[in-house]
């Protein structure tokens, strides 16, 4: 049975080719197309497609609010279209914050000329997507009351409970190391940096982890989150308001500081750098690099620095990049953490490095936070 998708967007040209593009794809199929936010939310509860793509800005109610809606009725995946602009990148860590899971640049030039690029892109995210359970969908009670809506849809009080998903994630593995609860595990050798990785699901993921350390946390931070250029500067202007520890983007000669987390910039690569007593180097982009930034360029680095004397933390996300630079910082002697399936929004990047037996540690999502306190306060 073919992936159910619901096309939400205010543009007619948009929905039509958008509904071809998709419909392309054996194993994806358009049941629905909305025009506006409040159609959404009356059409996710009447069709329960199975993933549901939404622009953000239209009429009569924005995609945000929608999200909130659709979360409180159902958790559905969605993948947001963004615009690429500082503006669009903070609107869309608001939808990520709701409960959308991924994003993907809403480029009129590529769906008129139907680039293959944007077909592949578009396709494997669909996919994907539509296998996340609906329990790994990270989304907190929304505030119901402070949502301004017509008064005709039906609004329910709490967020209901989770319905067993229609499918389950393609190659799920079910013998990969689980979380374990309080043990006698503890880092061998006390690190001086700590540097934290993610992609799909990492918006949220990080905020969590980030939120639990205090002010006075005293390791330095980078943080390498799959991301376009623009959203990293929202990114952590958003994390720095919501965290007690410090947050920014990295600028080429930013100083290693205890309790700063240093944000790779999206469309850059971040190494680390002997000079100023520890410090980053942000470097232009190399097309023969899949991810800007990279964990395993970052990871790789920060091995090459700092030998035994780093901890990395590989959270949830496609793909499997961060698994070869983990593998350098095990060979200096480093420690490596990874979150467990069940937290993750796509066990991807994690079970990439648990397969490779390169995880000292795994741990539920929830735990990490509290597991750094412990270990390095």
């Amino acid at each position: 049975m073919p992936v159910r998708v619901l096309v939400v967007d205010d543009s007619n040209f948009f929905q039509h080719r958008l509904k071809e593009i998709i419909n392309e794809h054996p194993d994806l199929k358009v049941i629905g197309i909305a025009s506006n936010g409040r159609e959404a939310v009356e059409k996710a509860e009447e069709l329960k497609p199975d993933i549901i793509t939404m622009d953000f800005e239209m009429p009569v109610m924005d995609g945000v609010t929608a999200i909130k809606l659709i979360m409180a009725n159902r958790k559905i995946p969605i993948l947001m279209f963004s615009s690429l602009t500082y503006e669009g990148a903070k609107i869309t860590l608001d939808a990520l914050a709701a409960g959308a899971l991924d994003f993907i640049p809403k480029d009129f030039a590529e769906v008129s000329r139907s680039s293959e690029s944007l077909k592949k892109k578009l396709h494997e995210r669909l996919i994907t997507l539509a296998g996340v359970t609906a329990r790994a969908i990270p989304v907190a009670e929304p505030k119901l009351s402070s949502i301004s809506t017509a008064p005709n849809l039906r609004v329910p009080a709490s967020v209901a409970p989770a319905p067993t998903p229609v499918r389950a994630p393609a190659n799920t593995p079910h013998d990969e190391p689980k979380a374990s609860g309080p043990d006698n595990y503890r880092l061998k050798k006390q690190p001086k940096l700590l540097v934290i990785g993610a992609s799909t699901g990492g918006p949220v993921a990080l905020a969590e982890v980030l939120i639990g350390l205090p002010a006075n946390f005293p390791l330095p931070i980078v943080l390498v989150q799959h991301m376009p250029e623009n959203f990293t500067k929202a990114f952590a202007e958003r994390l720095n308001k919501q965290c007690n520890i410090r947050v920014r983007e990295a600028v080429d000669g930013d100083q290693l500081q205890p309790g700063l987390a240093l944000l790779a910039p999206g469309g850059k690569q971040l190494m680390l750098d002997k000079r100023n007593g520890g410090s980053v180097r942000v470097l232009p982009d190399d097309e023969r690099v899949n991810y800007k930034p990279s964990l395993d360029i970052t990871f790789g680095s920060a091995a090459n620095i700092y030998g035994d004397k780093v901890l990395g933390v590989v959270l949830t996300g496609m793909g499997s990049d961060g698994c070869n630079g983990a593998r350098l910082l095990k060979e200096a002697g480093s420690a490596l953490w990874s979150q467990d399936e069940a937290s993750c929004v796509i066990y991807g990047m994690p079970m990439a490095v648990a397969r490779a037996g390169l995880t000292d540690k795994v741990l539920s999502l929830k735990d990490i936070g509290p597991r750094l306190v412990r270990e390095v306060m």
